[in-house]
C-alpha cells in the first residue's frame, strides 16, 4: 500500500537528521544575487523537514517559517534548532500552508516538491506570498551513473526500493515549465559531493522513503548487496555520492 507523502519519513527520522546532505552555500549566493535576498525578507520553508535548508536561511539572519505536516519531522527539528527566535514552526502542507495571505517574501521548498499536489500548492504559494515574491524550489539530485559505484547504487535501488520508480523527483522536474507558467523562471546547477564510511552510507541509504524497511522482505538482501557494493568500491572505507544541486527560481 501507498504510503501518504506527509507519512513516509516518520520511521527514518534519525537517519534523515544524520545522513542527508545539506544545501552548497553558493544556493544562498544566488538567492541574494539573483533575488535579492536580504536577512529582513521573511521566508516560508515548506516541507522543511528537520530543517536542512530552514539552517541555511537562518544563517542569513531571516525569520522562516517552517511548515512541516510530518509530526515526527518536525519535533525533531524543533529539537535541532530550539532556541532560535527567528524560527516558527507551522503544522501545515504545501497546499493548506495556515498561513496569512501576503505574508512572506519568499516561498522555498527543498527536496520537498516532488510530494506536492503541484496546481494545489502553487495557488498557496501565490497566496501568501507578498507582490514580486520569490518562489524556489530546490533538489539535491543524486548523479546515478558517474562512477562506478553510483551505477552500482542505482542498481541496487531499481532492484530492491519498495517505489523508487514512482516517486523519483525527476517526475516533479519534468513539470516545472507547467508549475511557473505562464510566468518565467530560472534555473542554476551546483555540484556537491558527500564522502561517507559505511555507517554513514548505509544511514543515507535507509533515509530514503522508498527503502524498505527491518520488517520487508526485500530488506536483508538489499543490506547484504549494499555491503559488497560499499566493499568493492571503497576507497580508504569511504564512498563518494555525487550530487547536482539544482536550483528553480522565479515569480508566480
Amino acid at each position: 500500500m501507498t504510503r501518504s507523502p506527509t507519512a513516509r519519513f516518520s520511521d527514518r527520522v534519525q537517519n534523515y537528521v544524520l545522513y542527508r546532505p545539506g544545501y552548497p552555500a553558493e544556493v544562498l549566493d544566488l538567492l541574494r544575487d539573483e533575488c535579492g535576498l536580504r536577512p529582513d525578507h521573511i521566508v516560508a520553508d515548506i516541507a522543511s523537514g528537520t530543517g536542512l535548508f530552514s539552517r541555511l536561511l537562518l544563517e542569513n539572519e531571516n525569520f522562516v517559517f517552517a511548515v512541516e505536516p510530518n509530526r515526527e519531522m518536525r519535533e525533531m527539528g524543533i529539537g535541532q534548532l530550539q532556541g532560535n527566535k527567528r524560527l516558527e514552526w507551522i503544522d501545515g502542507t504545501a497546499e493548506e500552508t495556515t498561513l496569512r495571505s501576503g505574508s512572506v517574501d519568499f516561498v522555498t521548498a527543498a527536496q520537498a516538491a516532488h510530494w506536492f499536489d503541484l496546481p494545489r500548492a502553487r495557488a498557496e504559494f501565490l497566496r501568501i506570498l507578498r507582490p514580486e515574491g520569490w518562489c524556489v524550489l530546490i533538489w539535491n539530485e543524486r548523479c546515478t551513473a558517474t562512477t562506478a559505484f553510483l551505477r552500482d547504487y542505482e542498481q541496487l535501488l531499481l532492484t530492491y526500493a519498495t517505489d523508487y520508480k514512482e516517486v523519483r523527483h525527476e517526475r516533479t522536474t519534468a513539470k516545472i515549465d507547467e508549475f511557473f507558467s505562464p510566468a518565467r523562471f530560472e534555473e542554476r546547477v551546483f555540484a556537491m559531493r558527500l564522502e561517507l564510511d559505511y555507517e554513514g552510507a548505509a544511514g543515507r541509504l535507509l533515509s530514503s522513503s522508498y527503502a524498505p524497511s527491518e520488517n520487508h522482505g526485500n530488506y536483508v538482501p538489499m543490506m547484504q548487496e549494499f555491503g559488497r557494493i560499499f566493499r568493492a568500491h571503497a576507497t580508504n572505507d569511504k564512498v563518494e555520492f555525487e550530487y547536482s544541486t539544482r536550483v528553480f527560481y522565479g515569480h508566480l
